[in-house]
């Protein structure tokens, strides 16, 4: 039996990141995968629908054109080809992710793993061929998967999840988005970019929900105005598949409404992949679809552990990768730190982006601060104004006592790209008044960022 140091079971972005950086830390190293290297974020996940999301953003440049003093005739998009470049871009960074494993010196299993007591792993590969592994030290990386509603129970042709949305034989005229969170949202955009009619159907009073509420209004209002049906607190009871396309039933303030379209995609959250990997028989404890763990990642049973999607952590893979590195370097012995959850950036890449970190306004009062609210809006930005980009804004809140960076909600172009000075800063545990003296180029986007918090502090120079 092959014996390891450490495996990991699932090659996400969460379980590849471990691998590294295990083998890097000298530790003999083993990573499980049963499809394709990189998991759903490489393959099905972040990397392609940012390429699809390039592609709708390119069009729409297109359809705006004159707009720049530009004369552009006789364009057109091809959904196939946007389709087969975002599969091209998915399958050249699965690629680099196996010249990883090869450069760290990392044994890749391909297979589907199942742990077993012992510190065991059953692989089964593809020819149903069970083998054994060994490890001191078994990291758990399975990840999650689009989340089905006994409402909306996915077929895969006419109801689809994230993965069907991104490679379709044909675009769709009618398109009902279920879920406005960041799946939701941007493949809302990239449809309707692309010419698709998209209604966004959202439970929560707003889209975008885990989001500051102004920051949920602005996005309605873009969205709205770029042709976006928004329908908030509704909720799809039922569909009908019966048919050419789909009927669905939708219960809102006012009563239900059927809505008909070619295609309903499915966005309502994901379901951790903790099924038949063996938990139940090694005794790891779970709760709520969820694998409990410490500040280290370890699981209740001693060299059980478990990152990314499948623990209560938020579900990005960003957090999958920060947990990996912290769990290993925990494993050989380093001193390390628990990663503070309340600092993780989320974005999502629609048009205008949106990117935020920390408290949003309401959970600041909420937590009884005394706050500073500073907001600068991007059409008093030089740069923006001349990109011809001037949707959004930056919002800023601060703690009034003591001038603590509480929290930072953007949206506009490129704000995904903006958001890590405000995590960068909230790291250093800087205070408003540092970050205004922190001299931003000019004319740049993310002087909005100086902008906002000078606004807060009554010093605001453009407003």
């Amino acid at each position: 039996m092959s014996k390891y140091d450490v495996i990991v079971v699932g090659s996400g972005p969460g379980g590849y990141v471990t691998a590294i950086r295990a083998s890097q830390l000298g530790l003999k190293t083993a990573i499980i995968e049963k499809e394709n290297l990189g998991g759903v974020c490489l393959n099905w996940g972040c990397i392609p629908t940012k390429a699809l999301l390039k592609s709708a953003q390119v069009f729409e440049y297109l359809k705006h054109a004159e707009d720049y003093g530009l004369k552009v005739k006789d364009y057109d998009k091809d959904f196939n080809a946007v389709v087969k470049r975002s599969r091209n871009v998915a399958d050249g960074m699965s690629k680099g992710v196996q010249f990883l494993m090869k450069k760290n010196k990392i044994d890749v299993i391909n297979g589907y793993g199942k742990v077993k007591p012992g510190k065991k792993v059953e692989v089964t590969d593809d020819k149903d061929k069970k083998t054994e592994y060994q490890a001191d030290h078994i990291i758990i990386a399975t990840g999650a998967r689009s989340r089905e509603l006994p409402s909306l129970p996915q077929d895969g042709k006419k109801v689809i999840g994230y993965r069907e949305a991104m490679n379709l034989p044909e675009q769709p005229k009618k398109m009902i988005v279920v879920g406005s969170g960041a799946i939701g949202i941007e493949f809302a955009y990239f449809y309707n970019a692309i010419g698709t009619e998209v209604t966004v159907v959202e439970f929560m009073p707003d889209v975008v929900p885990v989001e500051d509420e102004e920051i949920s209004k602005q996005l309605a209002r873009s969205f709205k105005k770029a042709g976006v049906k928004i329908m908030t607190s509704a909720e799809v009871t039922k569909v009908d598949t019966s048919g050419k396309g789909v009927k669905a039933t939708v219960k809102t303030k006012k009563g239900e409404e059927i809505l008909e379209a070619d295609i309903v995609l499915s966005a309502v959250g994901i379901k951790s992949n903790i099924e038949n990997i063996g938990l139940e028989e090694v005794g790891i404890a779970t709760d709520r679809d969820k694998i409990l763990v410490n500040d280290h990642y370890q699981t209740n049973i001693p060299g059980y552990y478990a990152i990314g999607d499948v623990t209560p952590g938020q579900a990005l893979a960003h957090v999958a990768s920060a947990e990996g590195i912290l769990c290993v370097e925990k494993i050989a012995g380093m001193h390390v730190e628990p990663l503070d959850y309340g600092n993780i950036p989320g974005c999502t890449y629609c048009m205008p982006e949106v990117a935020s970190v920390g408290l949003t306004e309401k959970q600041a009062k909420e937590k009884g601060y005394d706050i500073k609210v500073g907001k600068f809006p991007f059409s008093a930005s030089g740069k923006a104004k001349a990109s011809g980009n001037a949707d959004g804004f930056v919002k800023v809140i601060f703690d009034a006592k003591y001038g603590e960076w509480l929290g930072c909600h953007m949206i506009g172009a490129g704000v995904t790209d903006m958001i890590a000075e405000a995590v960068v800063a909230r790291k250093l545990e800087t205070t408003g008044h540092e970050v205004l003296k922190a001299v931003h180029p000019h004319p740049t986007m993310s002087e909005a960022v100086m902008e906002a918090v000078a606004d807060a502090y009554d010093e605001v120079i453009h407003l």
